[in-house]
């Protein structure tokens, strides 16, 4: 599956590349030309939808050509902005991007953080955690930070008990008490959702909750709380556009009154303004 996705996650990548080279002689996104447009690759949600009410609503008053390319996985964004087949993009947060970058050898920063999407955890099967039987199998997000953040919701509600300092970095080795002797399944963090039914319960990303037809705030079991949260999603560029004045007046329109508006108004609660 790991090899799938990568094989998936290049022919993406491609298709993006060729798709912007169709749209100029050298097929490069990055331009010193303040009117060109700002490509970003997004999830589709929230991150597209958000992206797509910029774009239709405050973009062309403020000067800025936004051209959004959506992907499903969370390889292809962070490749092609290091390739320059994208200028932006705006899927992850910053635990995931350092932990990404240390792995890629890739010089992804943040620009600016937008919203939050609580990791919650969803059951067809029972109706509370704590109806969880023993032995029930949980699916967990199977990449680093992901996997570490699913955890610690876990321990956070009493379910288990993680070894003394490992913090978001926790594994499934890291687990020091089980009372309920839940077992393990890592999946990537799309193929939860779709997996939810073989499972007793599963730790989904807002996110894919969200593509999935799950209401966070209303159908999760357990639901990450906003006050302190590391996990904020962000805008991201390579190392060195920070100070592209598309991606700043982006920036500026992620953080205004309106999308705060429409981020509330639309989500109500599964995805929380940031700023």
């Amino acid at each position: 599956m790991r090899n799938a996705l990568k094989f998936t996650s290049v022919l993406a990548t491609a298709g993006i590349a060729l798709s912007l080279a169709a749209c100029g002689s050298n097929g490069d996104s990055a331009s010193s030309d303040p009117n060109a447009a700002l490509t970003v690759v997004a999830s589709p949600t929230p991150h597209g939808q958000i992206l797509k009410y910029v774009k239709d609503n405050l973009a062309e008053k403020a000067g800025l050509k936004l051209t959004i390319k959506e992907v499903t996985d969370y390889v292809t964004p962070n490749t092609a902005v290091q390739d320059g087949s994208a200028d932006a993009n705006y899927f992850q947060h910053v635990p995931y991007l350092e932990d990404f970058n240390k792995k890629h050898n890739t010089q992804i920063v943040s620009v600016e953080t937008v919203h939050l999407e609580p990791l919650g955890v969803y059951s067809k099967k029972v109706k509370a955690i704590g109806d969880l039987k023993d032995g029930a199998t949980v699916g967990l997000p199977n990449d680093a930070t992901n996997e570490g953040r699913a955890l610690k919701l876990l321990a956070d509600n009493n379910l288990i008990t993680l070894k003394a300092g490992v913090g978001t970095a926790a594994t499934p080795a890291d687990v020091t008490a089980n009372p309920k002797n839940l077992k393990w399944k890592e999946l990537e963090a799309a193929q939860l959702p779709r997996s939810i039914d073989d499972l007793d319960a599963a730790v989904i990303n807002g996110n894919y909750a969200l593509d999935a037809g799950l209401k966070p705030a209303t159908d999760s079991l357990l639901l990450e709380k906003a006050e302190g949260n590391p996990y904020a999603n962000i805008l991201a560029v390579k190392q060195g556009k920070e100070s592209d004045p598309r991606v700043k007046k982006l920036a500026e329109l992620l953080h205004s009154a309106e999308v705060k508006k429409y981020i509330d108004d639309t989500f109500k609660g599964s995805v929380i303004p940031a700023f």
